[in-house]
């Protein structure tokens, strides 16, 4: 059996990981900071101090870690994965990063004889704890087929995209999605509540509708409660959308929409409300909220 390491143990990380353990009964994890892993070292997974400790260790190491320099450093770093990991190793980055940096990544792994899948999660901290977590995926089809039960394992929807950056280019178009979906969520409440229309009659009718979607569903509900907990926080939102804004530049094209909810986003970051979740957009229509 392929032995299994983690690499970042956040808000998405650790149940992620924490279904993988309960799945196959052993799990190697490293993050910097070692509080994060006491709930998954608790149930038998087992400590790295370094990331060339984990790497010496394990056969397929997963990593979702926070920003597009992070993944540089654990991967391309002087003690990255790259540099680290014995030939035949498998990496799969699930964090949401660059298609050029997933491609950088998977050229000078496979210098190495490493091979690299770009697979970034959709669906919140709730997919990740249901394992109902979509994961696009992109590098090599056969290096997918042999990791796809180890995928299965943290979503319920795998689809394999295409070559390496393909999955991260389809994160860019789900994030495009969900900026779009979010601003209009949000606004759809402030006017049902100036209309004085109860919230969650309107709720009840709407979302099972031609208008339904994700964010509907999960985070307007949160909006009604002022519960802003981070599924997923404003700050990598923002990571996300300007990383869809510069491969947007990349060819030329223009994404005013998107231009649009990074502004509202960014006033909310400038404002101290990044570590909030995405759905305490509201607090820019009204900070006296819904």
């Amino acid at each position: 059996m392929k032995k299994i390491g983690f690499i970042g143990l956040g808000v998405m990380g650790q149940p992620m990981a924490l279904n993988l353990l309960n799945k196959y009964k052993a799990l190697y994890v490293y993050t910097r900071t070692e509080k994060k892993a006491e709930k998954l070292l608790e149930k038998g997974a087992t400590w790295c101090q370094t990331i060339p400790d984990l790497a010496k260790k394990c056969d397929v190491i997963i990593t979702i870690v926070g920003l597009h320099t992070d993944v540089q450093d654990v991967y391309l770093g002087k003690n990255g994965l790259i540099n680290s990991c014995h030939p035949n190793t498998i990496l799969i980055d699930m964090t949401t990063s660059s298609p050029t940096l997933a491609k950088e990544i998977y050229d000078k792994a496979l210098e190495k004889n490493i091979h690299v899948l770009d697979a970034p999660v959709s669906g919140g901290d709730i997919g990740a704890q249901n394992a109902t977590l979509s994961i696009m995926v992109g590098g090599d089809q056969k290096v997918f087929n042999d990791c796809k039960e180890i995928l299965d394992t943290m979503g319920k929807n795998v689809v394999y995209q295409g070559p390496s950056g393909s999955g991260q280019h389809t994160k860019m178009v789900n994030q495009i999605v969900i900026a779009g979906n979010m601003i209009g969520v949000v606004e759809a409440m402030v006017y049902a509540k100036q209309a004085n229309l109860d919230i969650n009659k309107v709720l009840k009718s709407i979302t099972s509708g031609a208008a339904g979607s994700w964010q509907l569903q999960y985070n307007a509900p949160k909006i009604i409660e002022k519960d802003y907990t981070p599924g997923f926080f404003i700050k990598h939102f923002i990571k996300d959308i300007h990383l869809a804004q510069d491969e947007a530049r990349n060819v030329a094209l223009d994404l005013p929409g998107l231009d649009l909810v990074e502004s509202l986003y960014a006033s909310l970051m400038e404002n101290g409300y990044g570590n909030l979740g995405t759905q305490a957009l509201i607090k820019y229509y009204e900070d006296d909220e819904i």
